[in-house]
């Protein structure tokens, strides 16, 4: 099981990798004109996890890690994003 953050054309997706065939997308930033967006997935309608206008990519991704999106899908207890961004192509 992998968690980490992969480049999108618009900014960066949080992807959880259950098995190597099964990918899910529990978050996202992008950049716009205003600065960034975020978004943490959620069952449901939430929209406390999604914040518009954030000054910096990192404290956008710390906003959609601090809703731990991924436990959705898993109760591992351990489980962080990498550090590293993947790119694309990976």
């Amino acid at each position: 099981m992998d968690l980490y953050w992969r480049e999108w054309s618009k900014g960066q997706r949080l992807i959880l990798s259950l098995s190597p065939d099964t990918e899910e997308q529990v978050g996202g930033v992008r950049e716009t004109k205003r600065g960034f967006d975020a978004f943490a997935k959620t069952f449901g309608y939430d929209p406390g996890r999604a914040q518009k206008g954030i000054e910096s990519m990192n404290e956008a991704k710390s906003f959609v890690e601090s809703f731990r999106p991924w436990e959705l899908y898993t109760d591992a207890d351990n489980i962080e994003p990498e550090s590293a961004v993947r790119s694309s192509l990976e």
